[in-house]
């Protein structure tokens, strides 16, 4: 019987999901390879709908209804939402080797797709191979493909992947080969939001290009998902801090998307922060005083622009102004 995983929609109004694994075959001849590439589930991740998104997309392109042609999803947000995370989450859950490729304006074509190359022929002089680019490999085989900061590309890029990504479904190589879209490769790509925000390297989609995509916003997560996600990967923190944490989060990442530049924040509070840098913090400074204070000071305010400081320390002063004074985890 084939393995099967079920999505459940965390919003509770759409049905349950049950899908088939993907398998990879013996055959490849580098399965061993793509076996490595298949990412572990990370017990600690919390749905927050992208995922059940992605199932309803992959469930409609396993329905056979005539006419229907795959979809490309891209996820656009702002830093430390968790946009590659939904995607590798996503491929570790369906049993896909998973390829995440930055798409820097440094990064050529010919790195992406592949080129031709001299080689010593073993007599003295040299021949010329075709080799693989990070792109072509992975379509040679069962693959999740993330192309990561897709509006960081450069031109020559995108128009190299504009057949790969629509009807024609495939990727013509400089060499003469034509590489299909298989059945069991699924493309996604991330994005930074294009404003006024300080994401260097990035630039508006051309519009060819996006439109080849179905584009799907990642907000920042509301106060109880964020709850959610400290309960579920510390379970021992303690009820004051799970507050105050997800309020300051909330709080600050709500003026971060303020559009009244006088209230508005350049740096958000990211997830990273939030689940990383903060518990360790806790840790850390756990018989200090005050020790979500300690961590606020040693983990978070370094990673801010020095001039969203001060509003950081206006946030603080209405949300937590003191923090908790007993110890962060509860002993077992």
């Amino acid at each position: 019987m084939p393995e099967t995983v079920v999505f459940t929609d965390p919003a509770g109004e759409g049905p349950p999901i049950e899908l088939e694994r993907f398998g990879l075959g013996p055959a490849l001849a580098d399965s061993e390879l793509r076996l490595r590439k298949i990412p572990e589930p990370d017990p600690y991740y919390v749905d927050l709908g992208m995922g059940y998104r992605f199932a309803q997309i992959e469930a409609a392109r396993r329905s056979g209804a005539e006419g229907l042609v795959p979809l490309h999803v891209a996820v656009r947000g702002h830093m430390g939402t968790g946009k590659d995370h939904d995607i590798e989450q996503f491929a570790a859950a369906m049993g896909l080797p998973y390829f995440r490729i930055p798409l820097t304006g440094e990064v050529r074509d010919v790195t992406l797709i592949g080129s031709t190359r001299l080689h010593g022929d073993g007599k003295g002089g040299t021949e010329s191979r075709w080799a693989d680019g990070d792109i072509t490999r992975a379509l040679r085989g069962p693959a999740l493909l993330n192309l990561s900061e897709l509006n960081a590309a450069g031109a020559e890029t995108l128009f190299a992947l504009h057949g790969l990504l629509d009807r024609y479904a495939a990727l013509d190589l400089p060499n003469g080969e034509t590489v299909p879209l298989r059945d069991d490769v699924r493309i996604f790509g991330t994005m930074n939001p294009t404003d006024i925000r300080d994401y260097a390297g990035t630039q508006t989609l051309n519009k060819a290009f996006a439109d080849r995509w179905v584009i799907w916003e990642k907000r920042f997560p509301v106060e109880s998902q964020v709850k959610a996600m400290l309960v579920r990967r510390y379970p021992g923190l303690g009820e004051e801090y799970l507050e105050a944490i997800a309020r300051l989060t909330t709080e600050i990442n709500a003026s971060f998307e303020a559009m009244d530049s006088g209230v508005r924040v350049e740096t958000p509070l990211s997830l990273r922060s939030v689940l990383d840098r903060v518990p360790t913090g806790l840790v850390i400074y756990a018989d200090d005083p005050d020790p979500l204070r300690r961590a606020w000071d040693e983990f978070v305010l370094p990673q801010v622009d020095p001039y969203d400081r001060d509003h950081y320390e206006t946030v603080w002063n209405a949300v937590v102004r003191r923090g908790p004074s007993q110890p962060p985890f509860r002993t077992r």
